[in-house]
Order: structure tokens, then C-alpha cells, then sequence
């Protein structure tokens, strides 16, 4: 998405509102965590049971999703901190 970066308020709303619609559409399965808007790209967080159901979302919205990768783990500065106990099995 060249230049997405630089997309109005207007058109973030747009695209926001267009991907809601599409999610209410789907069902509660999938859930929009939130993104991250770059310069070219836009980084979008999902909870979704399965990478079908994300591309599915995408491509009703009509935006693309040209790679989609499961996150195993999520670690943040208290990990350095741990006491060898984990969180995740």
C-alpha cells in the first residue's frame, strides 16, 4: 500500500470502518487487535482461529494480505525478569 503513510484521518476512518463491517459480517471468531501504519505497509493484530479466516476478512474488505504469520509467544521488557516459570505451555 504505497504511501499509506500519509493517508487523512478521513481515509484511516474509511478503511477502519470498512474492516469493522466486515468483522461483524464474519462473526465473533476473528477480532481486530489493532495495527501499525508505516510508511508503505500497514501491520494488522488478529485473534482469529485459523490464517483462512484472516484472508477471508482481507479479501471481503478488499485489502490485501500478502503475508499472514502466527505468533507463538509475546515477550515484553518483565520477560529479562522472569523466574524460569512460563507462561505459555
Amino acid at each position: 500500500m504505497p504511501g499509506v503513510g500519509n493517508s487523512s484521518d478521513s481515509d484511516m476512518q474509511q478503511a477502519s470502518q470498512t474492516s469493522c463491517n466486515v468483522l461483524r459480517e464474519l462473526g465473533p471468531e476473528i477480532q481486530w487487535v489493532h495495527s501499525y501504519v508505516t510508511d508503505n505497509k500497514i501491520y494488522c493484530i488478529y485473534r482469529a482461529p485459523d490464517e483462512s479466516m484472516i484472508r477471508q476478512h482481507a479479501q471481503k474488505a478488499g485489502f490485501p494480505a500478502n503475508s499472514i504469520a502466527k505468533v507463538q509467544r509475546v515477550i515484553d521488557p518483565t520477560t529479562a525478569e522472569m523466574d524460569g516459570t512460563s507462561m505459555y505451555p
